[in-house]
């Protein structure tokens, strides 16, 4: 199954400045699996956190839930400021 993944600052960053990615998984991947997936891919994403916050089809996501095919997941990039 193919689901998008959507990138902003840092993680934008990891793919060359590209918007978003299309990954292809397994049947019944979870939210841990894509990550794994990503970081698997090595270079920058291999620094992708086990803990990144994540939202699925626009809402907040933990690492267990189950993706289907043509599912929106926006890594979200760790909040900084003052």
């Amino acid at each position: 199954m193919d689901v998008t993944v959507l990138l902003f600052a840092a993680h934008r960053e990891l793919a060359g400045g590209k918007a978003n990615t299309v990954v292809t998984l397994p049947e019944r991947s979870t939210v841990d699996g894509l990550l794994a997936e990503l970081r698997a891919r090595g270079g920058g994403w291999a620094s992708l956190p086990r803990r990144a916050a994540v939202a699925v089809n626009r809402s907040y996501a933990n690492g267990d839930t189950v993706l289907s095919e043509g599912d929106e997941v926006a890594l979200i990039p760790p909040v900084a400021g003052g």
